[in-house]
């Protein structure tokens, strides 16, 4: 069209006049409009006329295209709002969906991947199916319970009678530490223990705390005799649990530490209590023991038991679990100490929970001995799950024997909750998976 016109000359009477009137030919010869060449009156005002016209013609165009783009903008306006309103509609009907609540607590399927169970009694096993539970009953060499082969006798019989409700984790044992066929004998246990079906070895905070070499120095878990075992769990793809030394309140006073629970734990067992034992390794020789341990075994899948022992602040936990990525850790009886920090600083507790919610493992580390009434332990077992449920998915004002002053719950997201009780069991535990509840 614009070439067209641009080519186009208009007559008038013995003048020519080009496209936009830019110039006008007479006899042959062109004249720009502003020349000054005079035209005769009739043909200056045809032109006038002409001009006229043709603004109008521009200026309707013009307008024509301005309320053509306003049209086409109200109609993309109209689909994104209701695009919006589609979306914000949506998100309100999901709200109630996106967290869980108090009546979901025995629909969740769940499991608790840090009990004791060293008694064939299936009253503890009961309650925890009630409440959804699958359970990983775990060995330890603790002076206080029966042998490990014996402890492991008992789990693997709870574990086929109730094969849709347990699993177990062997562990090794230390004794005889110091004999030159230790390793020996301690791979061929855990080779039968893997053949009986246990998912995981825990090993123990003796190693740190008790357990000495042939010249009386306390052995850590970074000592090169410790290899050749971690190299042979990791070779049968089994993860290593390691409750490697203790809360840092141990080596506090009484009177200053942060939870009840600990209070009483370390008053009630004063060789524990590392205030009182200067001459022991310090908390820190304990959590670079450890730190060093992981750093010669990089692809060893590692749970840090309570917190691998970092329980008192998501900082400390948070770096740990940067620098190692093939370490998470489960909650056994730390849970508490999250609570305590939540009364200072509920944002950083909930933040860490959402940045790691692929490396946090629920466990309460509940025991069932032979001095224990199965039916108390159930009952109380119980309450204590109700209330870890209700610091996870709520955001309601709590109250918690262990914690002195109020905080408030976590209300964390529906999949950060089904990571901490499920998914993340199956992932650092595969094989605990091998018959799904």
């Amino acid at each position: 069209m614009m070439e067209k016109n641009k080519n186009r000359v208009i007559r008038l009477d013995g003048f020519r006049k080009t496209s936009f009137f830019t110039k006008v030919e007479r006899g042959g010869k062109a004249y720009p409009t502003n020349s000054g060449v005079n035209f005769p009156p009739i043909q200056m005002a045809l032109e006038s006329r002409l001009i006229i016209q043709m603004k109008k013609f521009t200026k309707l165009t013009s307008l024509f295209l301005l309320a053509l783009l306003v049209f086409l903008q109200s109609c993309t306006d109209t689909g994104n709002s209701a695009s919006a309103k589609k979306a914000a509609g949506t998100a309100l009907e999901n709200t109630n969906e996106a967290f869980y609540s108090e009546a979901d607590f025995p629909l969740v399927k769940k499991f608790n991947t840090h009990v004791h169970i060293n008694v064939f009694d299936s009253t503890f096993i009961k309650q925890a199916a009630s409440d959804n539970f699958r359970l990983l009953n775990v060995n330890v060499a603790a002076p206080s319970l029966p042998p490990i082969d014996k402890q492991q006798e008992v789990a693997i019989q709870l574990c086929k009678a109730f094969p849709e409700n347990i699993s177990y984790a062997t562990t090794i044992s230390v004794d005889n530490f110091n004999d030159l066929d230790w390793q020996q004998k301690t791979l061929a246990y855990l080779k039968t223990s893997f053949n009986n079906g246990a998912i995981a070895v825990k090993v123990w905070k003796n190693i740190g705390m008790d357990l000495k070499d042939r010249n009386g120095k306390f052995v850590m878990i970074d000592n090169p005799a410790f290899d050749p075992i971690i190299n042979f769990i990791e070779k049968n793809d089994i993860t290593l649990i390691g409750h490697l030394g203790e809360p840092r309140n141990a080596w506090l006073p009484v009177e200053q530490m942060t939870v009840s629970g600990d209070k009483k734990y370390f008053a009630a067992h004063p060789q524990y209590h590392m205030y009182l034992h200067k001459e022991y390794p310090s908390y820190e020789d304990q959590v670079n023991a450890r730190d060093h341990m992981l750093e010669k075994h990089r692809n060893i899948r590692f749970v840090g038991a309570h917190l691998g022992s970092l329980e008192w602040s998501v900082d400390e936990l948070a770096k740990r679990l940067d620098k190692f990525p093939n370490m998470a850790v489960d909650m056994a009886e730390r849970i508490s100490h999250f609570q305590y920090q939540a009364v200072t600083d509920w944002k950083k507790v909930h933040d860490f929970f959402i940045k790691y919610q692929d490396r946090l493992i629920y466990a309460t580390d509940e025991g069932v001995y032979h001095k224990s009434n199965p039916a108390e332990v159930s009952r109380v077992a119980h309450e204590n799950w109700l209330r870890h449920w209700k610091f996870f998915t709520s955001g309601e004002k709590m109250k918690v024997p262990k914690v002195e002053k109020e905080f408030d719950g976590l209300k964390l997201p529906k999949q950060v909750v089904d990571k901490i009780y499920l998914k993340n069991a199956e992932k650092w535990f595969p094989k605990i998976t091998r018959t799904k509840n």
